[in-house]
């Protein structure tokens, strides 16, 4: 008689259900390769369809945009030398004056008296060495005295031209051509070196002061053309070229000053405006593509080119942009096919289909 244990019956049912399900699961159609589900691997899946274009080098302006202060060529403020009372005004406020011309004329009474003194010592010097100097051939007067006689003249020349240079302060005349600015004094004022009597600006030529970032050293130097705009002559554009770059760069800002020079024929520019300065230089064989080829991953820029039919992924370093443009620095050779449409699907060594027209 054969006894049934229910209890190792139902363990054995259990058992085999999990077997019959475990063989019922359906086996995997394509392994997954970095291509992604499908893909295969490299050259394996279907082909994904992209545009295309060919990058080729080409001539680049490169332009830089940024704020600049107008300054004159030159630019002081007048001040007296001496203190003294003014005399005369020989200049007009804005009026535009020539190198040498007088400005200002201070009360000289005093120091012209002094210039009479010293030429009058200087007169008994000379004519009491003359004296003397006739009597050293009969040994009257010994060479030690007529040394004297001649350091005496020597004194009172120098002191004359002393008189002269105190009474010449008394003149204030403009160092440069240039337009005088506003009249802070009057007549009979009392002025002294702390005196501002007015300002002499020589606009003729303004150096036009702006900063560029140090990676824009690289393309700028001392000749290169620059274009200048003021909001106040919406029309009008200044052409110069840049004059001085400052050799060192800022370390807070990561800058470099550069001071262009601007004719100013029509003084239309003013000491102090604001212009909007525009940099550009040509550069030759730069390789430039669309920006909807690029591919930003983690700080860094990628692009697909397309390679026997699949698309190969480069790491590139970028330069300088243009609208819709960017500069391909490092990463790329010329005449490389690069995808500039269907990026999002495509995956380094997945097969792609050039659609026609591209």
């Amino acid at each position: 008689m054969i006894k049934f244990n229910l209890s190792r019956a139902r363990t054995l049912m259990a058992s085999v259900a999990v077997l019959l399900l475990c063989g019922c699961e359906a086996p995997e159609t394509g392994a997954k390769g970095p291509g992604g589900p499908g893909m295969g691997g490299r050259g394996g899946g279907r082909p994904v369809a992209v545009m295309v274009t060919r990058v080729e080098p080409s001539t680049f302006v490169e332009r830089f945009t940024g704020l600049g202060t107008a300054r004159a060529n030159e630019s002081i403020e007048v001040t007296s030398r001496i203190a003294s009372v003014v005399t005369r005004i020989g200049f007009e406020e804005g009026e535009e004056v020539k190198v040498g011309q007088l400005l200002v004329e201070l009360d000289h009474a005093e120091l012209e008296a002094e210039r009479a003194m010293a030429a009058a010592s200087l007169q008994k010097a000379r004519s009491q060495f003359e004296r003397r100097r006739g009597l050293g051939a009969t040994k009257v007067i010994s060479e030690l005295e007529l040394e004297e006689l001649e350091s005496e003249v020597l004194i009172a020349e120098a002191e004359l031209r002393a008189a002269k240079a105190r009474l010449d302060n008394a003149f204030i005349r403009a160092p440069f051509a240039g337009t005088v600015g506003l009249r802070r004094i009057s007549l009979g004022d009392l002025v002294g070196p702390e005196t501002i009597i007015s300002t002499l600006d020589d606009t003729a030529t303004i150096k036009l002061e702006f900063t560029v970032p140090e990676t824009f050293l690289a393309t700028v130097d001392a000749g290169t053309r620059i274009v200048a705009r003021s909001e106040v002559y919406p029309a009008t554009t200044f052409t110069g070229e840049v004059a001085v770059v400052d050799p060192r760069v800022d370390q807070a800002t990561r800058s470099v000053t550069i001071i262009a020079r601007v004719p100013n024929d029509a003084s239309l520019i003013k000491p102090g405006m604001f212009l909007t300065v525009e940099l550009q230089r040509e550069r030759e064989g730069v390789l430039l593509v669309p920006e909807q080829a690029l591919a930003p991953r983690q700080g860094r820029q990628y692009l697909f080119t397309v390679e026997d039919g699949t698309a190969v992924e480069k790491e590139v370093r970028l330069g300088a942009r243009a609208p819709g443009l960017a500069e391909v620095r490092t990463g790329l050779l010329p005449g490389a096919v690069i995808i500039t449409e269907g990026t999002q699907k495509v995956r380094n060594g997945a097969p792609v289909q050039v659609n026609q027209g591209s």
